[in-house]
C-alpha cells in the first residue's frame, strides 16, 4: 500500500485526548464519487504531515500527547479559489511517526476534511490565529524557510461571518463559530455567513 494511503488511513482512526471531540473519522479512504475526494486539494494545498512538528513549532505552539480540555471551541473555514472549494485537509496540526502513527496534536487541528477547525487548548485564554493554522497546513504567507507557509497572499480575501475582515488575514483571531472564507479570485455570489455545526461542537 502507499506510504501516504497508509499514514491517511492511520491518522483518520486516530483517537487522543478528549473522546467524543468528533464523530470518527472513516478508517478508509473516500471513494472516488464521494464528495471528499472530488473535492481534494489542489498539490499545492495538499498536507505534507512528515513536517508537521516544524510548522507546528514555527506557528508558535507545541506538541501534546493530547487534547487540551481548558479552552474548548471550534471555528469553521472554507477556502475557495475562484468560486471553487479547495478543501481544508484532516489531520492539520497532528505529528506521527516513523512508524505512520499518530502520536502528538497540537491546540490548533483539524480531524477531517470538513473544515471544522478545533481549539483544544490546556491554557485558558489563548489566542489562535488563522495564520497559525495556515502555517501549521504549511500554506500561504510564509517566508518559503522550512517549517513557513509557502505561496503569496496576494490575491486572497479573508470574511469572518459573511463580512470582509481587512486587518490582515495571518492575524485574524480564530473564535467559537466564526465562519471564515478565504477567497482568491472570482469571489462566489454568497459568502457564507455562518455555519451549521453538528451538536455539541
Amino acid at each position: 500500500m502507499h506510504t501516504k494511503l497508509t499514514l491517511a488511513i492511520a491518522l483518520s482512526a486516530m483517537t487522543l485526548g478528549v473522546a467524543g471531540c468528533a464523530a470518527p473519522a472513516p478508517s478508509t479512504a473516500p471513494s472516488p464519487e464521494s464528495p471528499a475526494a472530488s473535492a481534494a486539494p489542489s498539490p499545492d494545498f495538499a498536507l505534507d504531515i512528515t513536517g508537521a512538528p516544524g510548522r507546528i513549532s514555527q506557528a508558535g505552539l507545541t506538541v501534546l500527547t493530547a487534547e487540551g480540555n481548558v479552552d474548548h471551541y471550534h471555528a469553521h473555514l472554507d477556502v475557495l479559489k475562484d468560486g471553487k472549494p479547495i478543501a481544508v485537509p484532516a489531520n492539520i496540526g497532528i505529528t506521527a511517526g516513523a512508524d505512520h502513527r499518530a502520536n502528538g496534536i497540537s491546540a490548533l487541528h483539524t480531524h477531517d476534511t470538513t473544515g471544522v477547525v478545533h481549539i483544544e487548548s490546556p491554557t485558558a485564554g489563548q489566542v489562535f490565529t488563522l495564520g497559525q493554522l495556515l502555517t501549521e497546513w504549511g500554506v500561504l504567507g510564509g517566508t518559503g524557510a522550512p517549517g513557513t507557509g509557502g505561496g503569496s497572499l496576494d490575491g486572497w480575501t479573508v470574511y469572518v461571518n459573511g463580512r470582509k475582515f481587512d486587518a490582515g488575514i495571518r492575524d485574524l483571531p480564530l473564535k467559537a463559530h466564526d465562519e471564515i472564507v478565504l477567497s482568491y479570485g472570482t469571489a462566489p455570489p454568497t459568502i457564507h455567513a455562518s455555519y451549521d455545526f453538528p451538536p455539541g461542537e
